[in-house]
């Protein structure tokens, strides 16, 4: 039997070098990146909801696989800003996209491609070489022939801001369609190198931030839609309780959840503080979830005056 000659696939594949960088979500506020980066990484490390504008860091999953390390990073929804946080994010996102190995552009497979779609791909066009992928989510939303025309409109959106995107793809992150499909795309755009982060770290994210976006994912749920932008989240301490036994360990959080206006208050915390409570409760499953530990959750709501447009509070609250 003959042996495999030096360039046959088997070959190439034993040799493959390994790949890591890192891969930028960008589009729309809530064009479902948040859900795709969870989907991706294969637990929750972005906050999720609803409501356009939820994130507000740029939240670094990992990715891992034998042949590569994916990091992918979450950023906030390019828009029209309205208040000095608003500026803020947008600067975040486009100092990251100039940073990152590749792009993903979300378009929601259910919404037409709009002036916000057109002017985010405007500003990617002058990226030239940083490779860029469509990605075309919510795709479980469509029947089949809306979706094929959104992929025909995703093409010319690049070819009329002058750029051949490096692949479309269309995916449904809340069935998980597609999803590794796309892992499989991004990889190849990766430069070759060693991983960048411990096999097993999901996010390098610090434990407090996490904690603190858990318990304003919870607190966004249900309430009017003049909130959400003004809901901040800041974890004052986290300690082991003392004077626990080993195997019944407990960890006291304490957060203060601050709002811009006195009026609000009473949204947020709810009769007979009905609303605070469920708060409370929703996140410190997650959290515990995310910590592998019980949690006692101490939850208080504070107002800081207009701190979207104060730059004194938006550094005191962590932008």
């Amino acid at each position: 039997m003959d042996a495999p000659s030096p360039d046959s696939p088997a070959d190439e594949t034993a040799t493959a070098p390994h790949r890591s960088g890192f891969a930028c979500f960008v589009g729309r506020p809530n064009a479902g990146k948040s859900t795709l980066t969870n989907a991706l990484v294969g637990t929750k490390v972005a906050i999720t909801s609803n409501r356009p504008q939820t994130t507000r860091h740029t939240v670094r999953g990992i990715v891992h696989r034998p042949e590569a390390q994916l990091v992918l990073v979450d950023t906030p929804g390019l828009h029209k800003p309205r208040t000095l946080l608003g500026e803020r994010l947008n600067d975040v996102v486009r100092t990251t996209w100039a940073e990152v190995d590749v792009i993903g552009f979300c378009l929601p497979a259910d919404q037409k491609i709009g002036p916000g779609d057109r002017f985010i791909a405007a500003e990617l066009a002058g990226l030239k070489r940083t490779p860029k992928i469509a990605v075309v989510t919510k795709s479980d939303l469509v029947d089949s022939k809306s979706l094929a025309e959104q992929l025909i409109a995703v093409d010319r959106l690049g070819k009329e801001a002058g750029f051949e995107w490096a692949e479309i793809v269309p995916v449904s992150a809340v069935e998980d369609r597609q999803v590794p499909l796309l892992a499989d795309l991004l990889v190849p755009l990766l430069p070759e190198g060693p991983p960048l982060y411990p096999d097993g770290d999901l996010t390098d994210e610090p434990e407090q931030v996490m904690v603190a976006e858990l318990i304003r994912e919870a607190a966004l749920e249900g309430v009017r839609d003049e909130l959400p932008h003004s809901i901040a989240v800041v974890v004052e301490e986290m300690l082991p309780r003392e004077d626990r036994p080993a195997d019944r360990p407990l960890l006291d959080i304490h957060a203060n959840i601050f709002l811009e206006r006195p009026s609000q208050k009473g949204i947020v915390i709810g009769p007979k503080g009905k609303r605070l409570k469920e708060v409370g409760t929703a996140s410190r499953a997650h959290i515990e979830a995310l910590l592998g530990t019980p949690v006692y959750l101490d939850l208080h709501v504070k107002v800081a005056k207009d701190w979207q447009r104060d730059p004194k509070a938006l550094r005191r609250l962590g932008f």
